[in-house]
């Protein structure tokens, strides 16, 4: 195992990002936030990449700010970089997730607590493993929510409800999560990586482009009404209409095979 805080494989067109810092329970101290923003902006910009997962090692997803150095920087004369981290590092992580033209899972193998948490409501879909939770954290701390916590978790479970787990936070358990729709999936913690590693390989195969248009008009939905809304369907259709993977589809569906698509 490599002393990086930050593992990033890429194979068959899957990039996995893994966070590796199983005796911190994956916190993210400042060069674990610098890498892993590089590192996501590295696989958003990458064309073959077609599908990225992020998950941990050990029994954690990520527990968000590393509180011990969080410590060390408030105690010390330096404490105005914990009021830049935001701008730094959390809002790059969290729009690389968000922003980028391919699917991504977030494989949740245990707790996603604090920005952790907020890390996994970015992904487009969390895989969940039976033993894992969530929990927001922020309020118990004393501190406001960052890394995209206030857009994502209200579009997932709605505004009461994402004001109730903000404001009391508590671990939400892997059945409830699916319940509230914090999880896409729950499966059993020993089969989390081959049932991920399906359902990546599955995207990576399939049309990147419709896919990363279809993230957009979502996207753009959240803050917009329907006409505005419709208007960029139609824009997006028309971007998707003229590649070659919709001539392939269609050729394929005519043919009864199945298409091979080039991201094109």
């Amino acid at each position: 195992m490599t002393d990086s805080t930050v593992l990033l494989d890429l194979t068959d067109g899957v990039a996995t990002v893994t966070l590796n810092r199983p005796g911190a329970m994956n916190s993210l101290d400042v060069a674990t936030k610098v890498l892993l923003r590089d590192t996501l902006q590295q696989v958003a910009d990458d064309p073959a990449a077609r599908c990225v997962v992020l998950t941990g090692t050990g029994r954690a997803f990520c527990t968000g700010q590393d509180l011990k150095e969080h410590i060390e920087i408030l105690q010390s004369d330096s404490s105005e970089q914990l009021f830049r981290t935001v701008e730094e590092h959390y809002n790059p992580i969290v729009t690389a997730i968000a922003t980028m033209p391919k699917p991504v899972i977030a494989a949740v193998n245990g707790v996603a607590a604090g920005a952790g948490a907020s890390i996994a409501m970015a992904c487009d879909l969390r895989v969940v493993a039976d033993t894992a939770g969530f929990n927001t954290a922020f309020a118990n701390v004393a501190l406001s929510c960052d890394t995209g916590a206030s857009y994502f978790l209200p579009q997932l479970v709605g505004k009461a409800r994402a004001l109730d787990l903000l404001y009391f936070p508590r671990t939400v358990g892997a059945a409830e999560a699916l319940e509230l729709g914090l999880a896409s999936k729950v499966v059993a913690a020993a089969d989390l990586g081959p049932e991920v590693g399906l359902l990546a390989q599955r995207l990576a195969e399939g049309p990147t482009l419709a896919y990363a248009s279809i993230r957009r008009a979502v996207d753009h939905s959240a803050g917009h009404g329907l006409a505005d809304s419709l208007a960029f369907e139609g824009q997006m259709m028309s971007l998707t209409g003229a590649t070659a993977d919709h001539r392939t589809a269609v050729a394929a569906f005519v043919a009864k095979e199945q298409p091979v698509y080039q991201g094109r």
